[in-house]
């Protein structure tokens, strides 16, 4: 390794970065497995890139999740307030806390309640496509992808569908600036206008509870705790960013893989028994998530060989994990027959992703009915004319036109 490898200066910031992420994975795997970086605003930031690292950390006690241990409002110029108001949530929360969030939480958010959702998925997807079917083109993001799973999340919080449309504007500003802390100056607009629209919505269930998750976390209770309305309205902001846009990632990246590997989606397409499988493929082969969301460094610690000061960020790279060959034989082929396929897409330890049972599902019923329907899919544009959208955090594309005729 010299001070010229190319691999020292990887960038996950930079705009060409997805492009070339899989390689660039594969030799800091090699070579710097704990690598440095630089944040956007200049703070240290260690990339992990091997399999047994990634999971190890996102189990590590060191590693904080509470931001507002290390970011201060005044640094960033953004009042404690309105910071939070979106943050203080489960994900962003370290025991006993994030303790108390999720088990309030997962009273609402239970296995029955997103079985329920099922044929309400199944009936969404088959308008989506009965929409477009005429066209035999469409954009896959904007015309499936997207409105399913805003629609499921809406359904379930009991949120009006006529909405989801300004539910994506508010997303997307905020989750342009994750894990950005400085840029919430920029978006405060959005961030009011959210927190007002959320808060009342929560009055209205507090005085006319229905049988919606919404309603459901407004009355959680555990051993005399509830959630305030400070955290309710963190949470509710929670649900619905985590809520749809990994699941258009997935749905989104995992077309794309096998429109680029048509030998995998025609054994699916014809053998749909093999959805379970193919489904926990893609999310290893090209999962919605690049990054797992930032650690913090609790204590100073050394770490195989490197230094890592408190308040350094870790950067847990899901991508390069699922991909490592100490874990995964033939790691860049998509093989939607492997077994025992423990990929941490959806992460591990405590933060495991909450909606990841209906995330699979949304999957599953999302990609089963498109290969059913439309079996004929293909990319509509070169690959290299598809843009990822300008986030570190996730992996996914802004648009994806395909046809179908």
């Amino acid at each position: 390794m010299t001070k010229n490898s190319t691999f020292l200066s990887v960038n996950p910031f930079s705009s060409d970065f997805k492009d070339k992420a899989y390689s660039l994975y594969e030799q800091l795997r090699i070579h710097d497995p704990i690598h440095k970086t630089v944040m956007p605003n200049g703070n240290t930031a260690w990339i992990v890139s091997r399999y047994e690292d990634a999971a190890a950390a996102l189990k590590n006690e060191r590693f904080k999740k509470n931001l507002f241990q290390f970011v201060r409002p005044e640094e960033v110029g953004v009042p404690a307030s309105r910071m939070d108001l979106l943050l203080r949530h489960m994900l962003n929360s370290d025991p006993p806390d994030h303790t108390r969030l999720r088990s309030l939480v997962q009273k609402a958010f239970t296995p029955r309640m997103i079985e329920k959702m099922r044929a309400r998925i199944q009936e969404i997807s088959h308008w989506l496509i009965d929409k477009v079917e005429a066209q035999e083109s469409m954009e896959l993001i904007r015309d499936y992808a997207y409105p399913l799973p805003i629609i499921v999340i809406c359904d379930m919080l009991g949120l009006p569908n006529e909405e989801r449309d300004q539910f994506r504007t508010w997303s997307h500003a905020m989750v342009s600036a994750f894990n950005y802390p400085e840029r919430y100056q920029q978006i405060t607009s959005e961030i009011d206008q959210f927190t007002s629209y959320i808060k009342a919505l929560i009055k209205k269930c507090r005085l006319d509870p229905q049988e919606d998750l919404l309603s459901l976390l407004t009355q959680a209770e555990s051993e005399g705790s509830t959630l305030s309305e400070q955290e309710l309205v963190s949470m509710i902001f929670l649900l619905i960013v985590a809520g749809h846009e990994t699941t258009v990632n997935l749905i989104g990246n995992g077309m794309y893989a096998l429109m680029q590997h048509r030998d995998q989606l025609e054994a699916l397409r014809d053998t749909p028994a093999l959805i379970d499988s193919a489904i926990e493929e893609l999310l290893r082969f090209m999962g919605p998530v690049e990054f797992a969301t930032n650690r913090w460094t609790g204590e100073d610690y050394e770490w195989s060989g490197k230094t890592l000061a408190k308040g350094d960020v870790v950067l847990i790279a899901l991508a390069s994990a699922n991909r490592d060959p100490e874990c995964f034989e033939h790691p860049e082929r998509l093989d939607i027959t492997r077994g025992n396929n423990h990929h941490i897409a959806f992460g591990s330890g405590i933060h495991h992703c909450l909606g990841a049972p209906l995330a699979r599902m949304e999957g599953r019923i999302a990609i089963g009915t498109l290969l059913g329907r439309l079996p004929n899919m293909k990319l509509a544009v070169a690959p290299d004319r598809l843009e990822w959208q300008p986030t570190y955090i996730m992996r996914g594309f802004t648009a994806l036109p395909v046809q179908f005729g």
